[in-house]
C-alpha cells in the first residue's frame, strides 16, 4: 500500500495542502520552522490517529482556525481507500472509506507510519511508558490478537484499581483477579514472542550503525522468578493500602544494552539516535515480513546531531527497506537515498511541487 495524495487543511502551520505523492521517495526541503515537520506529522496522525509531538490537540489546529483535517488516499493492488482524520481542540473524528472507525488502529490496517526524528533518542532516556508504546505497535502487526488481549487486560485493571479505592469491600478486587491473570499472562506472552522475533534483526542494525553487539531485555512487570497469580498475591496488601494495582503488563519496560551495558549508561546522544534508529528499522522491517506493503518511514532531518559517516550508515540501511519515504531536508542535495521520485518546497506553510531532482 501506498500513501498516493495527501490533503491537509488547518493543521499547525499548513495552510491547504495538496499532494500527489510518489510511491517510492518524497523528500520535502526548505529551512528550519517552515513545517517541514509539520507535513511529517500530520502524516503520522493520518495512520496513528495521533501525534508523535503532542498529546494536546488544541496545538495541532492553526492559528485563528478552528478544526483541523488531514485525508490520505491509499492504493494497493488498484484498490484505493480514503482515510481521513478530523478534529478540533477536544475531539478527533477518524473515517475509513467514509464511514466512521471505531478504532485509531484501524488506521493502520492501511497506513503504517514509523518515525524517525531529531528526538528519537526520547525512547532509549524516557521512563517505560514510550517504549511500552514502542512494544506494543510492533505486537499488534505481528499477533493479531494482540489489540482484544490489550483491551481485556486493560479493562480489568481499571475494574481492579475502582474496586482497590477506600470505602469499598475489600474482596471486591479480587472479583478481577482472574480476568487480570488471564489477558495479563497472555500479553506477556504475546510481547516475549515479539521481542523473540525483533532481536536477530536488532542486532543485525545495531551491528551496522554502531558496530557494537546490540541486545534486549525485558522486565515483565513483576519479579522474574514468580508467576502474575503469585506476585498479584504478594502484593495484594500494598495494592489494598495504596487503591493501585502495582504489579502487571502495564508496568512492563524493555531495556537496550550496548556491550552488556544499559545504552543510556554507554553511548552518545548520537549514537543514542542510531540505536533508536536501528529499534525503529528493526521493527519496521519485521512488520513488512508479516505486512508487506503497509509501512512508511518518516525521517526528519536525519543529518541532525550526526557526523557524515553515521548518517551515510543509516541512510544506507534505510535505502534497503522497500517502505515508502517521506523525508525532510535543509537541502535537496541529501547523500545515501538515491534519486527522490518527488521534490517539494516548504516555506512558511505553504508547499509546492518542484521538478524531480531539484
Amino acid at each position: 500500500m501506498t500513501l498516493a495524495r495527501l490533503d491537509v487543511d488547518g493543521f499547525r502551520c499548513l495552510e491547504k495542502v495538496q499532494l500527489e505523492l510518489d510511491p517510492s521517495y518524497n523528500l520535502f526541503v526548505g529551512p528550519n520552522a517552515s513545517g517541514k515537520t509539520s507535513l511529517l506529522e500530520a502524516g503520522f496522525f493520518l495512520g496513528r490517529g495521533r501525534s508523535f509531538r503532542t498529546r494536546r490537540l488544541d496545538r495541532l489546529v492553526r492559528t485563528h482556525q478552528e478544526s483541523f483535517r488531514v485525508v490520505g488516499r491509499v492504493r494497493y493492488e488498484g484498490v484505493e481507500t480514503v482515510l481521513g482524520v478530523g478534529g478540533d481542540r477536544k475531539s478527533t473524528e477518524i473515517r475509513i472509506g467514509g464511514s466512521p472507525a471505531a478504532s485509531a488502529a484501524l488506521l493502520s490496517a492501511h497506513f503504517a507510519p514509523q518515525i524517525i526524528d531529531p528526538e528519537i533518542h526520547k525512547l532509549l532516556e524516557e521512563g517505560p511508558h514510550r517504549r511500552r508504546r514502542f512494544l506494543d505497535w510492533g505486537v499488534f502487526h505481528v499477533e493479531p490478537q494482540l489489540l482484544e488481549v490489550w483491551h481485556r487486560y486493560h479493562r480489568a485493571l481499571r475494574q481492579r484499581n475502582a474496586a482497590l479505592k477506600p470505602q469499598t469491600d475489600p474482596s471486591a478486587a479480587s472479583v478481577w483477579d482472574t480476568e487480570l491473570m488471564s489477558a495479563g499472562e497472555r500479553l506477556d506472552a504475546l510481547r516475549r514472542r515479539y521481542l523473540e522475533r525483533l532481536a536477530p534483526t536488532l542486532s543485525e542494525f545495531g551491528q551496522r550503525l554502531l558496530g557494537l553487539p546490540v541486545s534486549l531485555a525485558y522486565q515483565s512487570g513483576w519479579l522474574a522468578d514468580m508467576s502474575l497469580s503469585e506476585a498479584l498475591a504478594r502484593s495484594a496488601d500494598r495494592d489494598r493500602r495504596y487503591g493501585l494495582t502495582h504489579i502487571g503488563p502495564h508496568r512492563a519496560d524493555i531495556s537496550v544494552r550496548v556491550s552488556g551495558q544499559l545504552a543510556k549508561e554507554r553511548v552518545s546522544r548520537g549514537q543514542q539516535k542510531l540505536l533508536a534508529a536501528a529499534l525503529t528499522l528493526a521493527q519496521l522491517a519485521v512488520q513488512e515480513e508479516v505486512a508487506p506493503g503497509r509501512g512508511a518511514l518518516l525521517l526528519d532531518d536525519p543529518a541532525a546531531e550526526l557526523d557524515q559517516q553515521s548518517l551515510g550508515r543509516l541512510l544506507d540501511l534505510v535505502s534497503e527497506l522497500s517502505v515508502q519515504l517521506f523525508v525532510t531536508a535543509l537541502r535537496a542535495d541529501l547523500p545515501g537515498l538515491g534519486q527522490p521520485g518527488a521534490v517539494f518546497h516548504v516555506e512558511q506553510g505553504r508547499i509546492t511541487p518542484a521538478a524531480s531532482g531539484a
